[in-house]
């Protein structure tokens, strides 16, 4: 895990660097948080295929947790590569645009999570997306906006799992860019609410998810499903 650093500093080494400029702009400036996935995504039943402890195991410690890290990164990527792919009708330049950037910024933590992790990288993960509609605008972002909100509460829960500081300042750092991405998705949905009730808590904290919470939602899209039977808990 020696790679993600360099002299002690958390900067990106220099081929993970090009991924991050592979954007032609600077992170979305767009402010707030989100936290807690959208009522409509599905809920899944706790002893179906798509629990905790079936599917590819994400191994345990740092490792696991950079591997959860890096599957909810490959989900997210291969979504909004999706989205650019076949963008949907009645979407404003700007907009398009700055979908680019959360596409750029996605694919860059997912390249960034695969090369940290070297030989204890999960395999590549096989998206099912039948269940969205890439050519409606009312899908897609809705869907956005489950990704991002899951991504936030699932960085949130994770935190407290991990042992070496270090790797918790860099997990800091992407979820504040995936609490930009929900915040401006929240938002263009339907105005003020990138930091409403249904993501902020009561003390003005994002909510959380556990790993045991967060699988189940993200194995609905995927093929190849991951389990986190051996994640620590506390």
């Amino acid at each position: 895990m020696s790679k993600i650093f360099e002299s002690g500093k958390d900067t990106l080494l220099p081929d993970l660097a090009d991924q991050r400029a592979m954007s032609r702009r600077k992170f979305l400036g767009y402010g707030g948080a989100a936290a807690v996935i959208v009522t409509g995504i599905v809920a899944c039943d706790k002893n179906d295929d798509m629990g905790p402890d079936s599917g590819v195991d994400l191994g345990s410690g740092d490792n696991g947790i950079l591997n959860y890290a890096y599957a909810l990164e490959q989900l997210e990527a291969a979504f909004y590569i999706q989205v650019l792919t076949t963008p949907y009708s009645g979407g404003s330049a700007t907009e398009m645009a700055l979908l680019t950037d959360i596409r750029d910024h996605e694919i860059a933590h997912r390249e960034f999570f695969k090369n940290a992790l070297g030989s204890n990288a999960i395999q590549g993960l096989t998206v099912d997306f039948s269940s969205i509609n890439f050519s409606s605008r009312d899908s897609v972002l809705a869907t956005a906006k489950a990704f991002e909100d899951l991504g936030v509460s699932a960085y949130n829960g994770a935190g407290k799992l991990i042992t070496t500081p270090a790797y918790l300042t860099l997990a800091g750092k992407i979820v504040s860019v995936e609490a930009r991405h929900a915040a401006w998705i929240r938002d263009i949905i339907t105005n003020g609410t990138f930091a409403d009730a249904t993501v902020i808590d009561a003390n003005g904290l994002d909510k959380s998810r556990m790993p045991a919470e967060v699988l189940p939602i993200a194995n609905t899209y995927l093929t190849t499903k991951v389990s986190g039977k051996n994640l620590p808990t506390s």
